[in-house]
């Protein structure tokens, strides 16, 4: 049977936009795509998205200088199904138009879902699509942004928002998790799932821990916690010392496990073990790597300790875990090819 139906998908460009936050969703949606196709025999596969740089000019200059060409012009009346508004470097303003806002406007009463990554977020609030929504924005622009848009319902609190149809993500971190939402939304989780192991699973988690929506949970808008935490997540085979991540960041130790645990919830020490937990679990539940493996990969050097750890945290072995996702999950990959 034929992918349907065909998302379009568009990607707004203009001049100095962040590349990454850009290039990040791309990427992301094209790899969701092919994960699509796959297991379709090649007489009925179909495209299941669209993916279009849209801007007012037939070029632009990225954040850097770096050039780039637009594919699809900006039309008044067009619509598209999903829409990403990239980052822009220092303050968005120069990007906003009535032309663009009116499109934004257009396309949102249309149905679109609109993405507004970092401080792409302004351009939602200036079409006045955002007023009397939560919204988020870069932490740097906070202040700014509260007081050119008192109606939006700005939280500070949280690196994701969702409003209906709308979305905010403060960093191009939080961008990547919000894609992953979007392809688990349309497309299932295991497609999700499968994007986010080729984009390195350990560092995503899904939006409901980050996010604000009607059935929001904790999370916090601490940007030095929130790359401290990026950090861990990216080097979690490593030896990791709490005390130099601390100074790395010029804070004391207290300081630093005060701060941590204010945002989190949770002390760095115990922060650290939860995301390795969470990292493995994943592990055994999409690779094929080893226990052994996975134990090293995780930071957990005594692999008989990481079972320990482990069956205190989901009272049941790695292995026996393992056993009881993993059929289930090939079982699902078998009907599909």
């Amino acid at each position: 049977m034929p992918i349907k139906p065909v998302k379009r998908v568009a990607l707004l460009a203009f001049d100095q936009a962040l590349m990454t936050s850009l290039s990040l969703p791309m990427e992301l949606l094209n790899a969701a795509a092919h994960h699509l196709r796959l297991g379709h025999p090649p007489s009925s596969r179909s495209t299941p998205l669209t993916l279009e740089l849209v801007g007012q000019r037939d070029t632009c200059t990225l954040s850097g200088f770096l050039p780039l060409e637009i594919n699809h012009r900006l039309t008044p009346g067009e619509t598209f199904d999903i829409i990403f508004i990239p980052s822009r470097w220092r303050h968005p303003e120069r990007s906003i138009n009535p032309e663009l806002l009116e499109w934004l406007v257009n396309n949102a009463l249309a149905g679109a879902e609109i993405c507004a990554v970092g401080n792409g977020s302004y351009l939602l609030a200036a079409a006045g699509l955002l007023d009397y929504r939560p919204a988020t924005t870069h932490w740097h622009y906070f202040e700014d942004f509260a007081k050119r848009f008192p109606q939006v319902l700005l939280q500070r609190d949280y690196l994701m928002t969702e409003s209906g149809k709308l979305f905010c993500a403060g960093s191009v971190n939080s961008a990547a998790d919000l894609t992953l939402h979007l392809i688990e939304n349309h497309w299932g989780r295991r497609i999700a799932q499968r994007v986010a192991q080729q984009f390195s699973p350990e560092s995503r988690r899904p939006f409901s821990r980050h996010g604000f929506h009607s059935a929001g949970q904790s999370a916090h808008g601490d940007e030095l916690i929130a790359m401290c935490q990026s950090y861990i997540a990216s080097h979690l085979s490593e030896t990791l010392s709490i005390a130099e991540l601390a100074s790395a960041h010029d804070l004391s130790l207290r300081s630093f496990q005060r701060r941590f645990s204010h945002a989190t919830g949770l002390s760095p020490q115990q922060y650290l073990r939860k995301i390795r937990l969470e990292t493995a679990e994943e592990l055994l539940r999409n690779s094929n790597l080893s226990i052994t493996d996975i134990s090293h990969h995780c930071g957990f050097n005594d692999t008989s300790y990481f079972g320990k750890l482990f069956r205190e945290h989901y009272e049941t072995s790695p292995a026996a875990y393992r056993q009881s996702v993993r059929r289930k999950l090939f079982a699902i990959d078998r009907d599909a090819t």
